[in-house]
């Protein structure tokens, strides 16, 4: 790994005055040849390295699409339970908007038992049996809140800072502000599972920042990228001689227009290039011991968030800076006595997994495991049909939780009240939670900007504030 203070960078100014074609052919022969210096050379407006010193290097994010319920999972109310089947009070029923709700409904207390875990006493529901067992290593924001109550501008929030398309994501501003430690592998790597509704891939897109900083999407099945392998008829020798005409067609048409955003496609086909050597062997979990597998619960060739946590580790391992593992599933509208211990199931055992194996290895006191969505799920019922009954969105009190360096271990903080409806403690805006992590990672939220249409922006806007309570 590199020193990021030594990473060459050129704002677009430097990089015209430069000659962009100069520094783009260069790049291409040292990438190739195995200098990972080429790659950042062609990063044009690039901001200054960290603004202090990080606390964490890595992150790797859960979003867990259409938001868990906290009432089940995290916020033990038993208050609401006591009080369950009670009409909602009219105090918070009023000027309400919910996304499906149209009649006042009833409280509805969580069906599941909590229990505390570790020295920390972190209150769990017990459809995480396996996340209890590292809950001292947890860091649990009960307190986070947005405007958005729809699944695709609350996905944009959530990501972005911002309820509608257009803007870069957490991934790129982080990619965008450090760089890269690996010249391999992308920067922001991104893997789904489920079929992915609302926001889709602006969930990972870059907006207005330059396209080499957009998430990669990586698939566990077929080729782990998409177009990553040579046609027929094409070996490594030819594709090579293929590349190197296009760079040089591409690099006529930059010299023309000396548009930047011609450098970054010419450093993405070489980046290319030299992943159709490294993705297969990072994708190929047969090398890892069975004790591993046992520990993740993963299967090789399938397509499971079990298998994406693995990979997760491998990834930060060899110097990706920010993975995305997105988990399709958690609209719970109807039966989330059914649904949420299905889901649970399939996400509880890895994720707790991938906190101890990143434990072991030294890894997590550089890295930071962030576990949250969109938004959360209502109080109260959305449908009184019994056991299929569900609950609504939630958009102004739910979860997050994060694990790794630089933050207090088996630690709660924000409260809501005894039915879990508002925050009464410590709230945390999203615009705090994207300004906390950028701090953790040397990053000023309010310096980190780019100019687009006329202004400066940033990924908190015009708002934001570091939650420092939560730092060790």
């Amino acid at each position: 790994m590199h020193d990021p203070e030594k990473i060459l960078a050129y704002n677009r100014r430097s990089l015209l005055h430069q000659g962009m074609v100069g520094i783009a052919g260069a790049a291409f022969s040292t990438l190739l040849a195995g200098d990972s210096h080429g790659r950042e050379k062609l990063l044009e407006d690039h901001p200054e390295r960290p603004d202090h010193a990080p606390r964490v290097r890595n992150i790797i994010f859960l979003h867990m699409i259409g938001g868990p319920s906290q009432i089940d999972l995290f916020s033990y109310k038993p208050e609401l339970k006591r009080r369950n089947g009670e009409k909602m009070p009219d105090a918070l029923w009023e000027n309400l908007r919910l996304a499906f709700v149209r009649k006042q409904p009833n409280l509805f207390g969580s069906p599941f038992k909590f229990q505390r875990h570790g020295q920390s006493g972190i209150e769990l529901s017990e459809l995480l049996p396996h996340l209890g067992k590292v809950a001292d290593e947890l860091t649990v924001v009960h307190s986070l809140h947005t405007e958005q109550f729809n699944h695709a501008p609350a996905q944009l929030m959530f990501q972005t800072g911002f309820g509608q398309f257009g803007r870069p994501s957490l991934g790129s501003w982080v990619s965008y502000g450090l760089g890269s430690e690996n010249e391999n592998l992308p920067n922001f790597v991104v893997m789904n599972t489920g079929q992915l509704a609302g926001a889709g891939n602006s969930m990972w897109g870059s907006g207005f920042l330059p396209t080499i900083h957009q998430g990669v999407e990586f698939r566990s099945q077929g080729d782990p990228v998409l177009y990553l392998s040579n046609p027929p008829g094409v070996d490594r020798i030819r594709r090579e001689r293929i590349l190197q005409s296009l760079h040089d067609l591409n690099a006529v048409h930059l010299r023309r227009v000396r548009d930047p955003e011609i450098a970054t496609r010419m450093s993405q086909y070489e980046l290319a290039f030299r992943m159709q050597s490294a993705v297969p062997e990072l994708m190929d979990l047969s090398d890892e011991p069975q004790y591993i597998h046992d520990l993740y619960g993963t299967k090789p060739g399938t397509k499971r968030f079990a298998n994406n946590c693995l990979l997760a580790r491998r990834l930060i391992e060899r110097g990706v800076r920010f993975v995305q593992l997105n988990d399709q599933g958690w609209d719970t509208h109807g039966n989330i006595k059914g649904g949420l211990p299905r889901k649970c199931r399939q996400v509880d055992q890895p994720i707790a997994a991938l906190i101890a194996d990143l434990k072991i290895r030294g890894l997590l006191d550089e890295t930071l495991v962030v576990f949250g969505a969109e938004f959360g799920r209502t109080p109260m019922i959305q449908d009184d049909r019994g056991q299929l009954a569900g609950r609504d969105h939630h958009k102004d009190a739910f979860t997050v939780w994060f694990a790794g360096g630089g933050l207090k271990k088996g630690f709660t903080y924000g409260k809501t009240d005894e039915l879990g409806f508002h925050v009464v403690e410590s709230p945390m805006h999203v615009n705090d939670f994207h300004a906390t992590l950028l701090h953790l990672l040397g990053l000023n939220h309010e310096k980190l900007t780019y100019p687009s249409q006329g202004r400066q922006f940033r990924l908190t806007d015009v708002a934001g504030k570091v939650a420092t309570e939560l730092f060790a």
